[in-house]
């Protein structure tokens, strides 16, 4: 079924939000009497009734909202944005499709372009989400340095990084049913500083493979590690 996106998603009758509207008129060519599937990115999903289109406005029907619980166990991504900012999208893009439940753009000594476009990269995550069939909205956090980052985390990181020592990989660091916190640096990789800045409130090095990874593949990598774990 055709998806919209409806932050306030409630029973009864009411507008949708513009970009949507316009989304299910121009594009999905909505008409009275077709049914959508209305979800707020909280859980909740609709079907919904149009019962007027406009050129510019649309009004549904809901008559009941199903819950679904939240995903369990959450998984939080640090991530330092790429120079080119379309690789970056597009590991938005996938991890959202896969199941992230958080991320956090971090910049790092070796970030090559520090450019947030939170913006932008909302739009992407709510388009996967709906395109996904996702009921529960990934959380995209304003981009900090990573030293602000590692301050305020609480539970341990798992930093993923190419420099030579031991490390575990992934599949056998993270527990099942656990929530997990998973840092991927840029193209550069991370220094020695920073990931001894990890190590010292309690994080754990860890491998993705024998391969060198781009940044947003090593993203989508430990993301399907870690769902695969879930199973």
């Amino acid at each position: 079924m055709r998806l919209l996106y409806v932050p306030n998603l409630h029973v009864g009758s009411f507008e949708l939000p513009e970009d949507e509207a316009r989304h299910a008129i121009k594009v999905l060519r909505a008409r009275v009497g077709d049914v959508f599937q209305l979800i707020d990115g909280k859980g909740g999903s609709a079907d919904a009734c149009i019962v007027e289109a406009g050129r510019r406005n649309c009004f549904v029907e809901v008559k009941e909202v199903v819950q679904t619980p939240k995903p369990s166990p959450k998984l939080t991504l640090l991530v330092s944005p790429t120079k080119q900012t379309e690789r970056f999208e597009w590991f938005l893009e996938k991890a959202v499709e896969i199941g992230v439940d958080r991320i956090i753009p971090v910049w790092t000594s070796r970030s090559e372009r520090k450019v947030e476009k939170h913006q932008r990269w909302q739009k992407v995550i709510v388009s996967a989400m709906k395109q996904s069939g996702r009921s529960w909205l990934t959380t995209l956090e304003e981009a900090y340095s990573f030293e602000e980052v590692i301050a305020k985390t609480e539970s341990p990181i798992y930093i993923a990084h190419c420099m030579e020592g031991e490390k575990v990989h992934l599949l056998n660091s993270i527990k099942r049913n656990t929530d997990a916190c998973i840092a991927i640096g840029p193209e550069g990789d991370f220094t020695i500083k920073e990931v001894e800045l990890a190590l010292r409130k309690g994080g754990v090095e860890i491998s993705l493979g024998e391969s060198r990874l781009r940044t947003e593949t090593a993203a989508i990598v430990a993301t399907t590690y870690f769902r695969a774990l879930q199973n």
